[in-house]
This record gives structure tokens, C-alpha cells and sequence, in this order.
């Protein structure tokens, strides 16, 4: 199959349709034979971002078909083999799924604005104009959304957009004897860029039509690729910007010169038809990407961990020195919504009656590790698990990247600064100072974002004292994870290890049918360190059965913290200390019934939980 290179580099599977209907389509949807064959769902697309049906026009449909149009992706569309789907990403961006049969990744390629239209020759005027114009503005303005209402007042005010079906204007251009315009254009070009430059800048403006008043003449396609390019490259995230807004996005990866690679909720790996050709024109990127999230990368300092201003993770190595090919980039995707415990049961993470014993745990205090490999889903895991604390409580998360959602009111939320590392070097502010400072705000629970280094000591230091803690960790089972503890850098010391109460182990593990899902393996307590064999003894409480995908109460009838912890905490006498087990199973019914009923919305679930607290559903009788 043939690979075609439009002006904007993009490597596209297939070969221009020769369709000859597309632009006439342009301004008369209603009249194009295409059109007329779309979904219902596809034509409401169509009126509204009319460069969709360019790009339908340009797809060859006549070999591959018109694609299939989704307002949203399901998780059943897992399955589709060889896909060849539209969905939105975005305002008046559009993501095509293709099927690639030659690779296990399929094609990721987006659809813009800019997609068909190639308005390069149109830049050096049009920013040459709109430097005039903002030396000129009064007010500079200060968010986002301010700048992007300037920007477009101003590209409207350079514009003349004509139409086919307009009438002819005057098209009089500046001629090289009109000494107004052209003149004032040589003389900042000479002190902006030098003598020896001009002549490029100068043909750029000179062959761009324009009107005699200087406005420059564009089609309403060409004006509308235009805005959304200025918007996208000089105020937003640039070529990433699809990327960024498509939600069904986990990761982004740019290994070098090459495609960018996505991660995908539902397609799962994916290979964009953007990408770098040049190691130069990479490390201008990352450069620029660097200097949009005030972190700015050299040849010194060419490592960086960042956020993006959507709360997206960002890792970027810079240099072919570290690199060999060329600067890299990977993007960890921001939630959009924190997902409930109940979409996690949905998804088959874990079970009900995993989800009532730790909800029990967790709302009395137990302290909890959540422990796996990379993109196992540890954090949003532990974000669902947010519900559980008890509504009146008092919470602070220390991160040093803010990815936790908390539904309480009650959230302080604490954010590390800078690159130190031990107790804070100059103006840095560690995870190791913000949990010391937790510890004098008197929390109900603290939340780390991740246990690495020092900051595990006063963790443990936090626990002794009453704290309950709940973090994420990098170890694939009970074992490793305290031989880390105990080792450098963290060096807790193993009379401290039991003050954690519970590790729970998930992984993504891949399925008979070869789909990657992820799952709690285990939960686990510990109960506590034998100096005599300086060994620790743990309890598995609940195990997954991969054989049936199924989960195990293993623990049932013998689960430590349920019975010597808990049911001594709530009183319930040595002789009825079974009935903690029915307290599991009840909470369980209650999460059932909860999902039945639809209420799997993050903070929907967590409103209705507090209501069922409220009314004391949850209070035990052990009278009888």
C-alpha cells in the first residue's frame, strides 16, 4: 500500500481519492452524493466541522468504505479486528482508526482543520501584521482563554475571506510602486531580521493576495486552518494537541525521529501518522514544549519532569548525546474523571466482596500500599478508593505530579517543587518536607503519590504514630516490596514494616484472548516481623483465579486485621467476632445494589455513600 506526504509531514496508509466533488461540497453540504450516503450521527459532524467531509473525500471510500461513526467508544469495540472508525476528539478535531493488516498496531490518525490545507506561505505575512497590532493593544491579556479571544480578534482583522459564491471584491494588489504598505513592510523586516533576509520575507508578502488595504485574501477553508493552527502552535500544545484532547488516550510516546506512538483505551497500541522526520526539527519541539511548561531544557540540564497544563505527566530527554535517536518524549494522560470502584468492578479489576473488605479497612483506619508494576493502574486504583474514607475526614496528598481526585471537602493537596532530592536542596520543596509538614495539620488519612526514597521513613514515622497512610509502590509481590522498604534508598527498619497493614498486588496481565486487563492479584496483611528468623509473616486474604478470572475469599475465617484489629475497635465481644465477616458481605450487597441502581459516576458514588452513612446503614448491631 502506498504511503502519501502531505505539507503538513503526515504519513498517511493510503493514496489521495481522486474524487473530484470535495471542494464544491465545501459550501453546499446538502448537494454532495457522499453526504447524502453518511449515518445520521456522521452528517451532524459533518455540518458542524465541514473538513470531515474533505477528509472523506480524500479517504478512498470506494476501496476501504466509509467509515463507521462514533459519538463514543465502547469497550466491546476491543474486539473489532480490522478497524476503520471515526470519533471526536475534541472540538472540531476527529480521530480515524485504520486498520493496518501488515503490524499489530493500527493507524491513529487525526483529523484538524489544518488537515487539507496548507497555509504556510500565508504565516510570515500574517504574523508580521499581527505584530503591529499587539505592540499596539492596550491590555495584555493574562489567561489562556484570553489570549486565544485576542488572537482570533486580531487574524480577523487581517483577513479578507472570500468565497466562491461571494462577489468578486477588489482584488487590487499592492504593486511594487505602492510605497504605503510594502515600504513600512521593508523597513521592520531590515531592522527585525537583517538586509540579507529580506528577499524571502519580502516574495512571501509581495505573492500572498491581498486587498489594498493591506488585508489578506483567503478562502473560508484556508481561514479556519489558518485560526486553528495560530491557536494551536503559538497558545496551546501545538501538533500534540489532538493527542491531548483525546480522552481515550492513556499514554503518548515519541522515541525519536519516527511516528508518535499512542496507548489507547480501547485499540490499545497505535501508531500516529505524525511524527518527526529530523532530529533538528525534534529538538525544537521539545525545546519549545520545555519552554510552554516552565521548565526550559539545555544541553546541561536535558532531563525534565514536568506537568502540562491539562495535569498530563510529561518526561522529556533532550540531546542525540543521551539519546541516539534524537530528543524523546513520553506523556502519562491526566483522568479526565476519576473512575469509581464501581467501573473498576465493571472493568473486573476486583470484586464486591474485595471492595466491601477494604472499605471496611480503609474507613477504620488501616494503613495500605498499592503495589505493581508500571501502568498497572495502581493510582487510579487508589483513587477509587477515596470513597471509603470516612465523608468528615480531613485528607492531605503529597505528589510530586498531581494526579489524585479526592471527593471530600476536607483535602489539603500538596505539590513537591523543584528537582532536590534528600531533605530539599535551596528553593526545592521535597515529598519528604510536605509529609513532614502533613504530620502537623492533624489528618485523618495521608495519601503519597508514590513511596521512592526518604520520604518512606516518615511514612512509617506517620503510621507509628496513629496516621493512616495510603501510597502507591513499585514492587510485583509482598516479598519485593519489603526487601525495598528495607533497602536503600528508603531504609526502613524492619521493626517498622508492620505498621503497614495491607499491600495490595495489581498487575496487567494479558488474557487467553490476548487482551491486556488489569487486575488485583492479591490482598494481603501483614502481620508482623520474627526477630528470631528476621522474617515477616503475611496473611493472603483475597487472590485472583486466572484460570477463571474469578476472585477467591481466601482469607475467610482467618483474616487478622478483621478480627483482631477491627472487630476490637468496634467492640464486638472475643465469642462474636464472625459476625466482622458479615459486615464485609453486607457492605458488598450495599455496592451491588449501588451499581444495579446506576450509580457508578465517581462523585455520584461517593454522594450516596455518604447519605447511606448518614442514615446509619452501616452501623453494626452486636446485641443479639
Amino acid at each position: 500500500m502506498g504511503t502519501t506526504s502531505l505539507s503538513l509531514a503526515l504519513d498517511l496508509p493510503f493514496k489521495e481519492s481522486k474524487n473530484e466533488e470535495g471542494n464544491d461540497c465545501y459550501n453546499n453540504v446538502e448537494s454532495c452524493a457522499l453526504y447524502r450516503m453518511l449515518p445520521s450521527n456522521a452528517k451532524e459532524y459533518v455540518k458542524n466541522s465541514p473538513h470531515l467531509l474533505e477528509y472523506l473525500h480524500f479517504f478512498p471510500v470506494d476501496e476501504f468504505g466509509i467509515p463507521l461513526f462514533f459519538e463514543e467508544l465502547k469497550r466491546d469495540l476491543k474486539s473489532v479486528k480490522e478497524p476503520n472508525l471515526i470519533y471526536p476528539a475534541g472540538h472540531d478535531v476527529f480521530v480515524h482508526i485504520f486498520n493496518d493488516p501488515n503490524d499489530v498496531r493500527n493507524y491513529y490518525i487525526p483529523i484538524e482543520p489544518s488537515f487539507l490545507h496548507s497555509v504556510k506561505n500565508f504565516m510570515p505575512p500574517v504574523e508580521h501584521r499581527l505584530i503591529d497590532l499587539l505592540d499596539a493593544l492596550e491590555k495584555d491579556p493574562i489567561t489562556e482563554d484570553e489570549r486565544i479571544e485576542v488572537l482570533k480578534n486580531l487574524l480577523s482583522r487581517i483577513i479578507y475571506i472570500h468565497n466562491s459564491d461571494d462577489p468578486t471584491p477588489d482584488l487590487s494588489l499592492v504593486s511594487q510602486k505602492d510605497s504605503g504598505i510594502k515600504n513600512k513592510m521593508m523597513n521592520f523586516l531590515q531592522k527585525d531580521i537583517g538586509k540579507n533576509s529580506i528577499s524571502r520575507f519580502e516574495k512571501d508578502f509581495l505573492d500572498t493576495p491581498h486587498l489594498a488595504d493591506g488585508r489578506i485574501i483567503m478562502t473560508s477553508q484556508e481561514y479556519k486552518a489558518l485560526e486553528y493552527l495560530m491557536v494551536r502552535d503559538k497558545i496551546e500544545i501545538g501538533i500534540l494537541k489532538p493527542f491531548i484532547g483525546d480522552r481515550y488516550i492513556e499514554d503518548i510516546t515519541c522515541d525519536g525521529v519516527g511516528p508518535i506512538f499512542i496507548e489507547h483505551k480501547i485499540f490499545k497500541g497505535l501508531k500516529s501518522v505524525i511524527g518527526f522526520h529530523e532530529t533538528a526539527e525534534l529538538d525544537l519541539f521539545v525545546i519549545k514544549l520545555a519552554e510552554r511548561i516552565r521548565r526550559p531544557i539545555t544541553y546541561r540540564n536535558p532531563i525534565v519532569d514536568a506537568t502540562l497544563p491539562d495535569g498530563s505527566r510529561i518526561n522529556i530527554v533532550y540531546g542525540t548525546d543521551i539519546s541516539r535517536k534524537g530528543s524523546n518524549f513520553t506523556i502519562r494522560k491526566a483522568m479526565d474523571d476519576p473512575i469509581s470502584i464501581l467501573k473498576l468492578i465493571e472493568f473486573k479489576t476486583m470484586d464486591y466482596m474485595m471492595a466491601g473488605y477494604l472499605w471496611i479497612c480503609i474507613e477504620n483506619g488501616l494503613s495500605l500500599f498499592m503495589s505493581g508494576e508500571t501502568a498497572s493502574g495502581k493510582t487510579t486504583s487508589v483513587n477509587a478508593m477515596t470513597t471509603f474514607i470516612p465523608p468528615e475526614a480531613k485528607i492531605v496528598t503529597i505528589e510530586d505530579t498531581p494526579e489524585l481526585n479526592i471527593p471530600h471537602r476536607n483535602w489539603t493537596q500538596e505539590v513537591a517543587k523543584g528537582k532536590g532530592k534528600g531533605e530539599g536542596e535551596g528553593s526545592d520543596v521535597t515529598m519528604f518536607d510536605l509529609l513532614k509538614a502533613a504530620l502537623r495539620q492533624r489528618p485523618n488519612m495521608i495519601m503519597v503519590g508514590e513511596i521512592r526514597g526518604v520520604e518512606g521513613s516518615v511514612a512509617f514515622g506517620a503510621m507509628q504514630t496513629g496516621h493512616p497512610v495510603m501510597s502507591t509502590f513499585h514492587a510485583a509481590s509482598v516479598e519485593k516490596l519489603i526487601q525495598r522498604l528495607c533497602g536503600d534508598p528508603i531504609n526502613i527498619p524492619k521493626t517498622y514494616v508492620d505498621n503497614l497493614n495491607l499491600v495490595v498486588i495489581q498487575s496487567a496481565v494479558k488474557r487467553p484472548s490476548g487482551e491486556t486487563v488489569r487486575r488485583i492479584l492479591n490482598i494481603n496483611e501483614l502481620v508482623g516481623y520474627s526477630s528470631e528468623t528476621g522474617g515477616f509473616s503475611f496473611v493472603t486474604i483475597f487472590q485472583w483465579d486466572p484460570i477463571t478470572d474469578t476472585f477467591e475469599f481466601v482469607g475467610k475465617g482467618s483474616s487478622f486485621l478483621l478480627e483482631s484489629k477491627i472487630a476490637t475497635m468496634l467492640g464486638i465481644p472475643e465469642h462474636k467476632k464472625a459476625m466482622i465477616y458479615q459486615e464485609v458481605e453486607k457492605r458488598a450487597r450495599i455496592l451491588e445494589r449501588l451499581h444495579k441502581a446506576g450509580y457508578t459516576d465517581f462523585y455520584e458514588l461517593f454522594l450516596m455513600m455518604t447519605k447511606i452513612k448518614r442514615q446509619g446503614l452501616l452501623e453494626m448491631d452486636i446485641s443479639g
